[in-house]
């Protein structure tokens, strides 16, 4: 299907137009995508490397700092070099191409926190059972279907943009291509196509944030009949999961589950869920888990005698 307009590429505009800011934006930018990418691909390591770490839960957890690191690129190295070389142009297939990656990445993520949240169910409100209902087999076809509903996901938002009549306007009030700033260069009417659109991403969120809520809040509940040791380890697991999950969401239920139209926060909103959330999940992660940190310090020990 090729698309319908005369649009070659498009003029991205930024978060600032003031050559000082951009310089100051660089620095700042640069530096949280290293740490996104040393801090995801730390606990990467650490899981794949560890023996301890090879529960369920650290299972998800890796494939959770994978998808970030991979979401995280897919945005921060184009946004870097834009305010590093004031060039903001990007071709009409690769906006498409960070269209698809970017919804594919965050949509997968979106389904594998709800399956992190199973597997928490099934450890703390039947423990007697976890080792039956989650398996290996069970824990990899969870996260297949995690990047299925991602892939599903963006091959909708792909189709939905990708065969519209651009007819010449082609600067996006954006660092990034995304749903709604396209449609405002469309030359026809989006309001059906605005609609489908908060349904794929707006409606699937809210949704899945509810449930999201629902389990979470039935875990909390079911937590008054462990010991005092046994809460105190739950809650700070579940502490970390739900802290995770309400930095993504909201912005997310923000951004797509609304009319079609763009307001000025929300550049402000997607540097928080694509370059800052990525960058704070390994903190959240690592601080208030005990097992994370103490595994990292023998691997580090290990490396570290290693090379004596």
């Amino acid at each position: 299907m090729e698309p319908r307009n005369n649009v070659t590429h498009f003029v991205l505009l930024g978060l600032t137009q003031n050559p000082r800011e951009q310089k100051v934006l660089f620095v700042m930018f640069l530096l949280f995508y290293v740490l996104t990418m040393v801090g995801n691909l730390l606990i990467l390591m650490t899981v794949t490397m560890s023996k301890t770490l090879n529960s369920p839960m650290y299972f998800f957890l890796a494939n959770l700092s994978f998808m970030d690191a991979i979401y995280s690129s897919v945005i921060s190295p184009k946004l870097i070099a834009d305010l590093f070389f004031g060039k903001t142009i990007i071709s009409f297939k690769f906006c498409m191409i960070q269209l698809f990656t970017e919804h594919f990445f965050g949509g997968s993520e979106v389904f594998l926190l709800l399956a992190m949240a199973y597997d928490r169910y099934v450890a703390i409100c039947k423990p007697l059972h976890y080792l039956i209902h989650m398996t290996q087999c069970v824990c990899v076809m969870l996260l297949v279907v995690s990047w299925i509903g991602g892939f599903i996901h963006s091959v909708i938002q792909l189709c939905t943009v990708y065969g519209l009549p651009f007819c010449g306007p082609n600067v996006i009030d954006h660092f990034m291509c995304d749903m709604y700033p396209l449609l405002k260069l469309v030359c026809i009417d989006t309001y059906v196509i605005g609609l489908l659109v908060g349904a794929n991403g707006g409606l699937i969120c809210s949704t899945l944030f509810v449930l999201l809520l629902i389990s979470y809040g039935v875990i909390l509940h079911s937590l008054k009949n462990h010991s005092q040791e046994g809460r105190r380890k739950a809650l700070s697991t579940c502490g970390s999961h739900i802290t995770v999950v309400v930095l993504f969401f909201i912005p997310c239920i923000f951004m797509y589950a609304r009319p079609a139209r763009t307001f000025t926060i929300d550049k402000s909103l997607s540097v928080f869920y694509t370059v800052i959330t990525p960058m704070l999940n390994p903190l959240v992660y690592t601080l208030r888990n005990s097992e994370m940190t103490n595994a990292m310090k023998k691997l580090w020990r290990k490396k570290v005698i290693s090379d004596m």
